[in-house]
């Protein structure tokens, strides 16, 4: 199998507990919490993990949150290298309301890094041995980083002979895809705000997602359409695949797995719109998982074989 490599800029410990009711000004009694890694890349590697793979997952890591992070992914036997930065990393908080079955997601802001750390970050890119097939950039840019870092990243990694896969949004996903990479993984409302308008009919979205294509942007287009399924446009094809009903559980996670799916099939050396159906078939079992749990190998693979049997045979 291909190697892969994951990059989080970002990480978090994600907190989640659940509540009877949310109420304002009130003491709330919360149920006992429970503590994961999360952040785009972690979550990817985590994915690729449950679905019988292995990634190298880089991410940076900072004080006693730093080390509670550390602590988690090596509970998850991870195949892990932190870059250490002095500030802490992010704690999220997840509260289930039982009475509702609502979920309310509080994002914390991440560490701020200097110029010597976001330096230190690329060249311990530049120094990875050895190197990877493909490498994975995603999640949100702490403060401190210029927006076009991930863009740096994506040079290093083509000059290194790597595909970049990206899922990354807003002003980063503006800057790297100048780059021109593999393949680029925004939900609608993401891909909506990179091409600057709103897109009504299934023809105009392939249509704008060809054209990146056309200008070297990327050379693959996956867009995430929740329940909907996923778009794939690419210079030989432009498919609408839509995964079939699942209960719902929680959407946290989806397109992580996704993305951790895709690569995963790709390293296997599967064809593309087979790795983009069988990342649709990880998304679908990341929602019937509960809270901020991941995509399932069982669920996975039994929705890919359903979804396969329904396309290709």
């Amino acid at each position: 199998m291909k190697k892969i490599v994951t990059f989080t800029l970002n990480p978090a410990i994600d907190k989640s507990s659940s509540v009877e009711h949310v109420k304002p000004e009130s003491k709330l009694y919360c149920d006992k919490p429970r503590y994961e890694p999360g952040g785009g890349g972690i979550n990817v590697s985590r994915a690729i993990k449950k679905l019988g793979g292995d990634s190298l997952l880089m991410y940076i890591s900072g004080g006693l949150s730093g080390n509670k992070l550390d602590n988690l992914l090596a509970k998850e036997n991870l195949h892990k290298q932190a870059i250490e930065i002095t500030d802490s990393i992010r704690e999220n908080l997840i509260i289930f309301e039982k009475s509702t079955s609502l979920q309310y997601r509080f994002g914390m802001p991440g560490p701020k890094l200097n110029n010597k750390e976001a330096k230190k970050i690329l060249e311990v890119i530049k120094n990875i041995n050895p190197f990877p097939d493909y490498f994975v950039i995603s999640g949100s840019l702490p403060k401190g980083v210029d927006s076009d870092i991930y863009a740096k990243m994506a040079k290093i990694i083509k000059d290194k002979g790597a595909e970049v896969i990206v899922d990354v949004s807003g002003e980063p996903l503006k800057e790297v895809i100048k780059e021109g990479v593999f393949l680029i993984k925004p939900n609608m409302g993401e891909f909506q705000e990179l091409i600057g308008r709103e897109l009504k009919e299934e023809a105009e979205i392939k249509k704008e997602a060809y054209q990146l294509i056309k200008k070297g942007c990327c050379q693959n287009v996956v867009i995430s359409l929740g329940a909907g399924g996923a778009l794939m446009v690419n210079r030989k094809n432009a498919r609408f695949m839509r995964p079939p009903t699942v209960p719902i559980k929680s959407k946290v996670g989806a397109g992580d797995s996704m993305v951790g799916g895709i690569v995963l099939s790709l390293a296997k050396g599967k064809e593309f719109e087979e790795a983009v159906l069988y990342g649709l078939a990880a998304g679908s079992s990341a929602v019937m998982t509960p809270g901020t749990e991941l995509c399932k190998k069982e669920d996975t693979d039994k929705l890919y074989t359903r979804m396969y049997e329904e396309i290709f045979v």
